[in-house]
């Protein structure tokens, strides 16, 4: 038998996080760096995923969509980097869940303090918008062209809901002083 003392991880924890996850119908985790390798690699994982379920193209597309988009996010506005000159690779989690009726999308990441106001402002408007307001949205900040070196002035996240046609959940937790930890929510249905 082994000596659990000489190893790096708690083994308890290891079973109470697959306990965790099987609850929580999460088919795959994810804790590090959010490079655009990264996201290839998971874009093939959730493409055989979702193919074992014989999922319609529309839903596949869909999925992958928001996945990427959520990804991206983390990549270029995570407050946590291996290579602080970096524009994009940041730090933080990803985890895709399945039940029935739908596909979750789920990230966290750190983020500076003073970045929530705003950010929280987006969301705000974006998840009071109908398709319409939402597509006017949309065009808006493409033309007025208020893309920044790390992205799209909220695109991404008008964009997720357009497609999933469901509000995101978020959440800001405190992490200390300056940092909070940025956690987002999307959902897919499987029966639209």
């Amino acid at each position: 038998m082994a000596d659990t003392n000489k190893n790096n991880i708690d083994l308890d924890f290891v079973y109470d996080f697959y306990t965790k996850m099987k609850n929580n119908n999460v088919s795959f985790a994810y804790e590090g760096e959010i490079s655009h390798e990264i996201t290839k690699v998971f874009s093939s994982l959730a493409e055989s995923h979702i193919a074992i379920d014989n999922e319609s193209n529309s839903l596949k597309r869909r999925v992958f969509h928001v996945m990427i988009e959520s990804l991206q996010n983390i990549g270029k506005h995570s407050g946590e980097k291996i290579d602080k000159n970096s524009p994009t690779d940041g730090q933080g989690i990803f985890f895709m869940s399945k039940t029935k009726n739908e596909y979750t999308i789920t990230t966290g990441n750190s983020i500076n303090k003073n970045m929530i106001p705003n950010l929280k402002t987006k969301l705000e408007a974006i998840n009071s918008g109908n398709k319409m307001s939402l597509k006017k949205l949309y065009k808006e900040k493409i033309k007025k062209g208020r893309l920044s070196e790390k992205g799209g002035a909220g695109l991404g996240f008008i964009d997720i809901v357009r497609k999933t046609e469901q509000k995101l959940i978020y959440s800001f937790l405190d992490i200390n002083e300056k940092k909070s930890y940025f956690v987002l929510t999307s959902t897919i249905s499987r029966t639209k």
